[in-house]
């Protein structure tokens, strides 16, 4: 089951694609987090949904809003997939433990060992605001994003 709206968002620290550390507290205080888990990099659906990301960032950078995106994948097929499609927000790994984080949010499919589509924004103070969970091959609604990034303010 998936952390649910009301409930404090689960720690964790992960290599992003250049290796280095990024920690979900370390935010607290001072931004709020979107945190985006997709199956795979270079996938159809998950590069739709990450450049409309890129593509959108400022609206969350305009609302001090950091964008994280995680999934199984090795940090060196994130750091290309990042630098082929230009994204400038942190992609971060789970690799190993394999989907160690995703098993913490409650959307780790552990048949195919991937990330189910989770979404999660959480506030300033590590509670989470928003909780979206969508099937493999089904995209996602980045309004509904966008509307609790908005009540966040």
């Amino acid at each position: 089951m998936a952390v649910e709206v009301g409930t404090e968002a689960p720690d964790f620290t992960l290599k992003d694609y250049n290796k280095q550390d990024v920690t979900l507290s370390s935010f607290r205080g001072e931004k709020p987090v979107l945190l985006v888990f997709y199956p795979f990099a270079f996938s159809g659906i998950c590069q739709g949904e990450l450049c409309q990301l890129r593509d959108e960032f400022a609206d969350y950078e305009n609302e001090g809003v950091q964008v994280l995106g995680v999934s199984v994948d090795t940090p060196f097929s994130l750091k290309a997939w990042a630098e082929q499609q230009g994204y400038q927000f942190p992609l971060l790994s789970d690799f190993w433990p394999h989907g160690e984080v995703a098993k913490a949010y409650g959307v780790f499919n552990e048949t195919a060992g991937l990330a189910l589509r989770g979404t999660f924004l959480i506030d300033k103070e590590g509670i989470v605001r928003y909780a979206e969970v969508n099937e493999p091959g089904q995209a996602r609604d980045q309004q509904a994003w966008k509307k609790a990034v908005a009540q966040l303010g």
